[in-house]
């Protein structure tokens, strides 16, 4: 049965195409696709991610859990509201999913876990927890909605509408978070623009989002939700990066840390399968949309799309690809697109950040 989320309604009353989305019925844009990725650019958007699923996890042991559970370093986190991108691996080093810890104290975190994997990803965790017998819970927290405005305008209008929070989160740097009163604030985004991810409790979500609207916010659907997040060159979960594949595969060897002497599910793996293939960004020279799984041609070896799509912010063909080790920024690949052998610049996997281009 397809899930939905507290602004369903809300979706429909400003006319989106609804579509299903890993089981949850979610708006794939509001009329133009286009039109809504230029408003994120320009000036600012709102987008419903309350299907992602927010897990508070608590107790003694809440650190020590987290330590062996995903390959980043939560001993990196020690100011209140500080967050951290990491992944969960299997024990093959594979990525069991992508995810945000938002620290609270030692005893006390927030993970943000995909919508699509997130009753895999509670069965992972409570495995886990059973095996290393620590004391420590987690909890879903479903009786939470989440609402991201981004843009060059987004935080001005929020601070519009939740005057109350400007104190506290006009001097959030980036990858902090902040409560105020029922209201959880954080600088984080997947749009490669300024912004704010705001959880709230669901019984209030749409009136935020109505109170959004009405200063001028546009919602914002999947359809340029995708398009602003690759071209921002963040991976999607299920695309970019899966159980199959090593984070090191997948440009996320930031992620982990292997220095450490702490263990983690999957670091033995990593420790014996290094880095077999690169994460780069390509750049259509012909005419053409690059699409996941084409075939890269290189000099070092085929390497294959996992994100492509047309940039509306460049007017060009972009895409995220795993290549072989050896190819460098700046070389010429071919691309096969249908019968085609079409050229392609590969760069570093960011073309837009902060509406201007960085290629």
């Amino acid at each position: 049965m397809t899930q939905k989320t507290v602004l369903n309604d809300a979706h429909r009353r400003f006319g989106a195409k609804m579509v299903d989305f890993g089981g949850w019925d979610m708006p794939l844009h509001y009329g133009s696709q286009i039109e809504e990725h230029h408003a994120v650019r320009r000036d600012c958007g709102m987008f419903d991610v309350s299907h992602m699923c927010a897990v508070d996890v608590a107790g003694p042991d809440a650190k020590a859990f987290l330590l062996r559970l995903i390959a980043n370093n939560v001993d990196k986190l020690k100011l209140p509201g500080k967050a951290l991108y990491s992944a969960m691996l299997n024990k093959s080093g594979g990525v069991v999913d992508d995810l945000i810890v938002y620290y609270v104290d030692e005893a006390q975190y927030r993970v943000v876990i995909n919508a699509g994997t997130a009753e895999k990803d509670l069965a992972w965790m409570a495995e886990r927890l059973a095996e290393w017998k620590l004391e420590a819970v987690f909890i879903p927290r479903r009786d939470l909605a989440m609402i991201a405005v981004q843009g060059p305008n987004a935080k001005a209008r929020v601070w519009q509408v939740l005057p109350e929070t400007r104190v506290v989160s006009e001097a959030l740097k980036p990858f902090f978070s902040v409560t105020v009163g029922d209201v959880f604030i954080a600088s984080t985004g997947y749009t490669g623009e300024d912004g704010f991810e705001i959880t709230l409790p669901a019984s209030k979500a749409e009136a935020l989002w109505q109170a959004l609207a009405d200063a001028g916010v546009k919602p914002i659907g999947l359809g340029a939700r995708d398009t602003l997040r690759l071209e921002a060159g963040m991976n999607l979960y299920g695309q970019d990066m899966d159980e199959t594949v090593s984070p090191l595969d997948a440009g996320l060897a930031w992620t982990v840390d292997l220095v450490a002497a702490r263990d983690f599910v999957g670091k033995a793996a990593l420790l014996a399968n290094p880095q077999q293939a690169q994460f780069l960004g390509l750049l259509l020279l012909d005419r053409g949309v690059l699409r996941a799984h084409q075939k890269v041609i290189t000099s070092k070896g085929n390497g294959e799309i996992t994100s492509g799509t047309f940039a509306p912010t460049l007017l060009q063909s972009v895409a995220l690809a795993r290549l072989p080790l050896g190819v460098n920024i700046g070389d010429t690949v071919k691309v096969e697109i249908r019968d085609k052998e079409l050229s392609a610049r590969v760069v570093k996997p960011c073309f837009v950040r902060n509406g201007k281009a960085m290629i």
